[in-house]
């Protein structure tokens, strides 16, 4: 293996010799009731090792059969990227070995996919349409899950031992594969993300995956190669697996430009291998040397027949496919009453789903956006993660909303309160009772602050009484202070106009 470099070239410096070549491999996990090839429940979260049977485990003897509604899902998948339907089309044994592949090979696609000759196209944040092509959208079943043990990392280098999880051997996946994307130029980190996201929201939108990619129901793996300016062919690959964010696919794409940009500048060659991304530090690591389709050592699966397609059970498909993003996207927006910016930034933040389904839960739309967009969004950006990322719910959103209505707690509060209920603390209503977070109304209470605050601030009562009501604020803080933000500000200007005998 030729010796590489791990020092960067700054990203604009890339840019000004190279032109980028990307590539994604797109795995989407089908939300059927069952697995694949058996009849053992799809279920995230259960137990380890308890929604197996015999054929995920694949036992001697036993008979995999086809889970038609997966078929018809991934058929969904393709008519939505504007594949071609395969007539006919099989599956093949794809070879390799590794504990979480209980039968040493995955049941995969190979020479006949199941859709392929597609296209997306893609809005990237100013507006600007991308036509990515799509090579093929084949099924296949996913692996196991496996745990590594002792570590500091998390990963197998420096585990102590490693456990595995068979439950998610065998559930149904679509892989999505891209043909070379070239063109992108300084926008490749950007496209990235918004493919990615244009995916998630076109399979979410169609209703076959549940598509949270902080489960891993659609990650990405993200091949880029470099070539220099003018030139034909296509530089060496690295491929980035699993990335299971929009902003680490981002930024992995970003890294991986400046990391090969590096390697040739000094004069090496970029080996074809596969990268682990690092979240923490937003870098890549080595993992093993990319195979190519020769080394899996495909043959036609021999226990599975054909799947075959005709025009009319595609066309009921057809008619089952929701109305195109962008309809979408342009009825949402008039629904809402959000303005050109307000909802390009929704877009570009990838909450087109959330805030959707926050406003379902019986939130308004601005107050959807405003939590999603603002303390929701902070939130995430400190713990370097996608806001849905975090786990909150639209119930949640919904209820802290409501004790803002009813007057229980301030919006200061409330931010308080949701921290809490990510700590895992309870619900907003649960935790306002438990750590007495309830707004202080009582004017007995706020009446004395307020006497205190104006006591300490003459100055600020004699403009008060002279008609500068906007005054006020300067009292309202001491007042918060003393009752640990807590109080009603609105009630505590009412009190202080009439101590002072002010008409509002």
């Amino acid at each position: 293996m030729a010796a590489t470099t791990e020092s960067l070239v700054d990203f604009d410096e890339a840019l000004e010799k190279y032109d980028p070549v990307l590539g994604f491999e797109v795995h989407v996990e089908l939300n059927t009731k069952t697995k694949m090839f058996s009849d053992a429940p799809n279920v995230f979260g259960d137990e380890p090792n308890t929604n197996v049977t015999p054929v995920c485990l694949g036992l001697p003897g036993v008979l995999p059969v086809v889970n038609k509604t997966a078929v018809e899902y991934s058929i969904l998948i393709g008519l939505a990227l504007n594949c071609k339907i395969a007539e006919t089309c099989g599956f093949a044994r794809k070879n390799y070995f590794y504990p979480d592949t209980p039968k040493n090979f995955q049941t995969s696609q190979y020479e006949d996919p199941i859709a392929y000759d597609g296209y997306l196209d893609v809005e990237l944040e100013d507006g600007e349409v991308f036509r990515v092509e799509i090579e093929r959208a084949h099924m296949e079943e996913d692996a196991g899950k496996l745990t590594h043990m002792g570590g500091s990392t998390g990963r197998i280098q420096g585990a102590d031992f490693s456990l595995v999880d068979y439950n998610r051997a065998g559930v149904p996946l679509v892989e999505i594969v891209t043909k070379p994307i070239v063109g992108a130029g300084k926008r490749a980190p950007e496209l990235a993300k918004a493919y990615v996201a244009a995916v998630r929201e076109i399979v979410k939108n169609l209703g076959v995956s549940d598509a949270k990619m902080e489960r891993g129901n659609v990650r990405c793996d993200a091949n880029v190669s470099l070539m220099p300016k003018g030139a034909d062919k296509f530089g060496t690959r690295s491929e980035t697996k699993n990335v299971n964010s929009l902003r680490a696919v981002e930024h992995a794409v970003r890294f991986e430009i400046e990391r090969h940009a590096g390697v040739l500048e000094a004069g090496q060659k970029v080996v074809q291998e596969t990268r682990h991304w690092h979240e923490d530090t937003r870098t890549t690591t080595a993992g093993r040397p990319k195979s190519d389709a020769d080394d899996y050592r495909y043959f036609p699966e021999p226990d599975l027949v054909p799947v075959v397609t005709t025009a009319e059970w595609i066309e009921e498909l057809r008619a089952r496919l929701p109305e195109p993003p962008a309809e979408r996207r342009k009825r949402l927006k008039a629904e809402w009453g959000y303005s050109d910016a307000e909802f390009r930034d929704v877009v570009n933040a990838g909450l087109l789903d959330a805030i959707g389904e926050t406003i379902a839960a019986g939130a308004s739309a601005a107050v959807a956006r405003k939590w999603w967009m603002g303390e929701i969004s902070r939130l995430a950006k400190n713990a370097d993660t996608d806001p849905e990322g975090l786990g909150v719910t639209p119930a949640t959103i919904v209820e802290l909303n409501g004790l803002i209505e009813a007057k229980k707690i301030n919006d200061k509060i409330a931010r308080q309160v949701l921290e809490f209920v990510l700590a895992g603390e309870g619900t907003p209503a649960e935790i306002v009772q438990k750590r007495g977070l309830a707004v202080v109304n009582d004017d007995s209470a706020l009446g004395a602050a307020i006497e205190d605050a104006m006591a300490t601030m003459p100055d600020v009562v004699a403009k008060i009484k002279d008609g500068k009501l906007q005054a006020i604020g300067a009292l309202i803080g001491p007042v918060m202070k003393a009752t640990r933000g807590q109080a009603d500000a609105g009630r505590v200007r009412e009190l202080v106009l009439e101590k002072l005998g002010i008409e509002g």
